[in-house]
């Protein structure tokens, strides 16, 4: 269940050029990687809540027993102590890693101090209210930055639209593909156009996927409703046009009259007639006029959408769920503001939930499938059923619905929750993509209590409460074989959002339980993703003082900088380390870094983090993967763990 993203399986075969180990020059100075450095202290660079349980860690080359730390602010140390337990070997280069743990809650800048028989110094982070609000900002600007269509916005990274094509783009047939996306011949037309403009690209290509942008569009929604203060039209960063932008696209691609869902925009690799997103490396605004007449490019010109299958046939129960609970949701956000739209919103919902497949083969996700190898699906059936129940109990229904009690949703969502925890999907994955249980028990605990606890429900508040803290435990026992306590393997795919994911999940307990269970947790898995790691690198962009600096994303890329300095592309969220190594060029691609050397290789371990524009494994962002970031940091500011 661990992703190949949209630069992966697909692209291997096309990228053979192999290329010597990059590094960033000025970077790797600002991120403490000097030659002959025996000792670094790796901390949240974002900084903590007064509140927060903080750890920072000592990571060193040889024995630290004896030595000291001090948290100092403007040079003075406000906190001093002995260095905490060895925590674990991390790898042969540095086997000593040791806990930082201070309970300082003053508001201000600091560094820490280690001194004795190793010595350190941490880059300054924040301790205080609003200490996330910039995170919670950056996070908006990635999506901003990631619109498609006619409706961009114009700023640094983006001076045109791109793919305006896309306003009357031709449906297809499914075709056959082999696991890089390859198809043989040419695509079959179904010989209607629809309007597939808008969405936010996927990752550092420019495709669009239904499967990515509902789970995305889902997360966002929630945070708007539960956070209006942080993400609402009250808060600092107003993700309310950027959810409506993601529900405006995905309604786009169900023809809700018809009963028909179009699922993906684009191809991603071609074959030797035609030429695919991955084929080339480019701004959007040139693909609507790409190669002139050359027909090899025909389907960059005109990208094609594919069909989930025939009129009202039925629909892979991942998508269905997951539009089902955007449209829901949609639906609660904007029925005073945008009463047409919240009414589209829900009607589509019930009808898209109605045609869910509920005895599926494999799950139709885009194609490749290996792209997004999903294999859950209970829970996103779960998820879809509680936010119709919670939309319709909010009222002012739309006519012509064909189900307006909301227990009747609240039963189907009991009924998907119990079957999920009794499946072989509950395996404690946790919150990320390919498993949204833990939004789902959070809303269906909220919406069981919102109607009364009524009896006969397949499962209970008590059954979602255990299985959620389960799932938290397995992340614990996860952590104790990891020296950073992550909850997450680190060879894994997306150990970013899995980050973000814990974190929430950890938060949702703790409230709906009203303990503080899980609050030590929540705070360090957040900051193991916020460079609290082995390489000392936050792994969303802008969030902190080391971060990605050459990302494989296109327009980044190619217009971006290259040195950490702006124009960045702010709050996207990367793969982050994990076990595999990627290389590669497409033509026009700028090579980053541009120096030589690679000042994260002395911290790799079983799994390696790589900040190259080649490495797709490491430093793609992408918009799934920074969905949950804006609500983790939006939960602390808050003042919720």
């Amino acid at each position: 269940m661990f992703p190949v993203s949209t630069f992966s399986a697909a692209r291997l075969a096309a990228l053979a050029a192999a290329v010597a180990l990059l590094c960033c020059g000025s970077a790797a100075q600002a991120a403490g990687h000097l030659p002959g450095r025996n000792a670094y202290v790796r901390v949240n660079q974002v900084g903590y809540t007064a509140a927060a349980s903080k750890r920072a860690y000592l990571v060193t080359t040889g024995d630290a027993a004896g030595a000291s730390f001090a948290v100092e602010l403007a040079g003075s140390p406000v906190y001093t102590a002995p260095i905490g337990r060895r925590l674990g070997r991390w790898s042969a280069r540095l086997p000593n890693v040791y806990a930082l743990d201070f309970p300082t809650s003053v508001p201000g800048t600091y560094t820490i101090e280690v001194s004795g028989p190793v010595t350190a110094r941490s880059p300054s982070f924040a301790i205080g209210a609003g200490v996330y609000d910039q995170a919670i900002a950056n996070a908006r600007t990635f999506y901003r930055d990631s619109r498609d269509g006619p409706d961009y916005i114009l700023g640094p990274l983006r001076s045109a639209p791109g793919h305006l094509n896309d306003r009357h783009a031709m449906t297809y047939r499914t075709p056959a593909v082999n696991g890089d996306g390859n198809f043989a011949g040419d695509l079959t037309p179904l010989g209607a156009r629809i309007d597939a403009s808008g969405g936010w690209w996927d990752a550092g290509d420019y495709l669009k996927f239904v499967q990515t942008e509902s789970y995305t569009t889902a997360v966002l929604l929630s945070g708007v409703r539960d956070f209006p203060a942080q993400m609402g039209a009250g808060g600092g960063a107003d993700f309310t046009g950027e959810a409506r932008f993601g529900v405006q696209w995905l309604l786009r691609m169900w023809n809700d009259r018809s009963r028909t869902l179009y699922y993906q925009v684009g191809i991603g690799s071609g074959n030797d007639r035609f030429w695919g997103d991955h084929d080339i490396w480019r701004l959007p605004q040139a693909d609507d006029s790409y190669g002139g007449s050359d027909p090899r490019f025909k389907y960059i010109r005109h990208r094609p959408v594919f069909r989930a299958g025939p009129a009202g046939s039925p629909i892979s129960p991942n998508l269905a769920g997951r539009d089902a609970a955007a449209f829901a949701e949609c639906f609660v956000v904007f029925r005073t503001a945008r009463p047409a739209l919240a009414d589209r919103c829900l009607t589509s919902a019930e009808h898209i939930f109605d045609q869910a497949d509920t005895t599926p083969g494999r799950l139709l996700t885009v194609i490749p499938y290996d792209f997004y190898p999903e294999t859950s699906w209970r829970d996103d059936l779960e998820w879809g059923a509680t936010e119709l129940s919670i939309a319709l109990a909010a009222g002012g229904l739309p006519s012509g619905l064909p189900h307006t009690n909301p227990s009747f949703y609240l039963g189907k969502a009991a009924h998907w929750a119990h079957a999920y925890m009794n499946s072989a999907d509950d395996s404690g994955d946790t919150l990320n993509l390919y498993d949204t249980s833990g939004l789902a028990h959070y809303d269906l605990y909220r919406a069981i209590g919102a109607a009364g606890n009524p009896a006969g429900l397949a499962t209970t508040q008590a059954a979602l409460l255990a299985d959620m803290r389960a799932q938290l435990n397995s992340a614990k026992r996860q952590g104790a074989s990891d020296p950073f306590r992550f909850g997450f393997p680190w060879a894994a795919f997306d150990t970013a959002s899995h980050g973000f994911g814990l974190s929430v999940m950890a938060s949702e307990y703790d409230q709906l339980s009203g303990t503080s269970s899980f609050a030590n947790q929540s705070s360090r898995w957040l900051a193991n993703v916020l460079g609290a790691n082995a390489w000392g690198v936050s792994l969303a962009v802008g969030d902190g003082s080391r971060f990605p600096n050459c990302m494989q994303h296109q327009v980044t890329n190619l217009i971006g900088s290259r040195n950490g300095g702006p124009p960045l592309l702010l709050g996207a969220v990367v793969e982050g380390p994990n076990r595999t190594k990627s290389s590669g060029l497409v033509d026009g691609m700028r090579r980053c870094p541009p120096g030589g050397g690679d000042p994260y290789r002395p911290f790799n371990s079983l799994a390696h983090f790589k900040d190259n524009v080649q490495s797709w494994s490491t430093v793609e962002p992408a918009a799934d993967l920074t969905a949950t970031s804006p609500l983790a940091f939006a939960r602390l500011a808050a003042g919720l763990n």
